[in-house]
């Protein structure tokens, strides 16, 4: 059996979700699903985040464990068009501006997601 439980990790993904507004994880499955498409990356090469003593794990407690760790976001619909778009505008830039590269390292230094 996997720890945290699913119960405890949905309370920690909408940690910061303001009273009022819609949880971005409201079932067990979005869990199942963030949990599942991330544990399959690690097995793909992706490198775990802040995990300590990952080679000795399994793919899916590596993933459970930075959904707890708040170290991977399970962004909502409105983020993801907004990232989409950011990362248009990024290209565009890339494709106009010879600067364009740096612009993208500094702003890659001063996105935070939560």
């Amino acid at each position: 059996m996997i720890h945290p439980s699913y119960v405890e990790l949905m309370k920690r993904v909408n940690d910061h979700v303001v009273v009022g507004e819609e949880p971005v994880v409201n079932s067990r499955y979005s869990i199942v699903c963030a949990t599942a498409k991330r544990a399959r990356e690690i097995i793909d090469g992706a490198e775990p985040i802040n995990i300590k003593d990952a080679d000795k794990k399994k793919a899916l407690s590596i993933a459970v464990e930075e959904l707890y760790n708040g170290d991977l976001k399970i962004l909502s619909d409105e983020e993801i068009e907004q990232k989409d778009k950011e990362l248009a505008n990024l290209k565009e830039d890339l494709s106009n501006d010879r600067y364009a590269y740096e612009k993208y390292l500094n702003t890659e230094n001063t996105t935070v997601e939560a």
